[in-house]
């Protein structure tokens, strides 16, 4: 068989597309179905981790929550946060015992639809399979507003996939848009650097590191919170685009909220909305910002200590806690000078997408976003793994993707079976 260039085309009953946790998880469950695939990653094992993260970087979920499936954290430090090193020897790890066939420096260029499956064309050839599980993440490029082209050239422009630690940045003033965990993690580590830093705000979810002694994450997994189906949300859409919690994790497990930014030192202001003769211009508000996202964590407090009191057992756990409001700057600046010389940098913490310009199927909306329910693409043998509240809360982080990876290869092998 040959494609319509004249390539040989391979065949193969699945293609998995990516090689981090998600891809690898896939990989296990066809395995363990006896399903023949291959792997194909644009770089290494666990490609994103090596190259688009900056070095201080540690997951924000505590190691006793680093599994794979058949794999669990089993070193001197479960309540710790691996680092960026950590997390790579993981995930070879698990790609090691598994026995994933996966193939590495292959470039994926085009999936569309062909005869019984779908035409897989990379740098290596074609692969005609009846199946494809798209695992290639939801954080392929930096999400990056149009105002950067308004930015006058004196002024640096990095995001967190070129980011890597201070040192690379000019001396004088950063400015970081954006209040996610990123945003947070990296103002603070240009502030501790002893760089004078701007923090642009907008909508963000405020989390204390620990609650009640435990790590917060502990309540997210015990309370059922995480767990909570993607059909039982709902506003799933808004569910699937909410900035990830400010939270980092540190060897002392500490909080890290705009409080301690601004004890700090970061200067706090509202959300960039427009530039205009040079001037960034920022919305204000930031008091109603601030008491929104507080409101938020102190319902989900209450819904930790509902739990505690009548499912959990409230002798394991502190009492209830809660956390000073917000702290209001008494003035806030509305307008910065971009050309002043003021601010050096820009660091763009305004989240990521990802990157479907492969995909020759029309299943992604006006937004950039897959159409999919579950995890099941809108188009027969397409499956996706690895997105937001793909099929619960926890989707995206590394814990997650044992039970999505279970049920969407279950649903892909219903699917081969009702077809052969």
């Amino acid at each position: 068989m040959k494609s319509p260039e004249g390539q040989a085309i391979e065949r193969t009953t699945t293609v998995v597309i990516g090689a981090g946790h998600a891809g690898l998880a896939a990989s296990c469950f066809l395995s363990d179905r006896s399903i023949d695939h291959i792997v194909l990653e644009r770089g290494e094992v666990a490609n994103s981790w090596r190259h688009e993260r900056w070095d201080s970087l540690r997951l924000l979920t505590p190691n006793w929550q680093s599994r794979l499936p058949g794999l669990r954290y089993e070193g001197p430090d479960p309540d710790g946060y691996m680092t960026m090193g950590e997390v790579i020897e993981f995930i070879e790890h698990f790609a090691k015992v598994s026995g994933a066939p996966i193939r590495t420096g292959v470039n994926v260029t085009s999936v569309r639809h062909a005869d019984d499956g779908y035409h897989v064309t990379t740098s290596h050839g074609v692969v005609h399979s009846r199946t494809v599980v798209i695992a290639s993440g939801a954080c392929s490029q930096p999400a990056v507003p149009q105002l950067r082209d308004a930015v006058p050239a004196s002024v640096g422009q990095v995001t967190p996939f070129s980011y890597r630690n201070p040192a690379q940045l000019p001396d004088g003033g950063v400015l970081v848009v954006g209040a996610s965990a990123t945003g947070v993690q990296l103002a603070a580590e240009l502030r501790q650097s002893g760089r004078p830093v701007t923090l642009s705000v907008g909508e963000h979810v405020r989390l204390p590191r620990t609650y009640r002694g435990r790590d917060v994450l502990w309540w997210m997994d015990a309370s059922g919170v995480w767990d909570q189906r993607y059909d039982e949300i709902e506003d799933l859409i808004r569910a699937r685009r909410l900035p990830s919690p400010q939270l980092a994790g540190t060897p002392e497990r500490a909080t890290l909220d705009l409080n301690v930014l601004a004890s700090m030192g970061v200067e706090l202001v509202g959300r960039w909305a427009a530039v205009r003769d040079g001037r960034a211009l920022f919305s204000g508000g930031l008091r109603n910002v601030f008491s929104l996202a507080d409101l938020k964590m102190e319902r989900l407090l209450d819904t930790f200590d509902e739990w505690a009191g009548t499912e959990g057992d409230s002798a394991e756990v502190g009492p209830p806690e809660r956390f000073p409001a917000t702290r209001v700057p008494e003035s806030t600046r509305l307008h910065l000078d971009l050309g002043s010389g003021e601010i050096r940098t820009i660091v763009w913490a305004t989240g990521f997408r990802p990157d479907y310009r492969w995909l020759d199927v029309p299943v992604v909306n006006p937004k950039g976003q897959l159409n999919h329910e579950g995890g099941a693409v809108d188009r027969p043998g397409l499956y996706a793994l690895g997105l937001p509240v793909l099929r619960r809360r926890k989707s995206t982080f590394i814990c997650g993707i044992e039970d999505d990876a279970r049920a969407v290869i279950g649903r892909l092998a219903g699917y081969l079976a009702v077809r052969r």
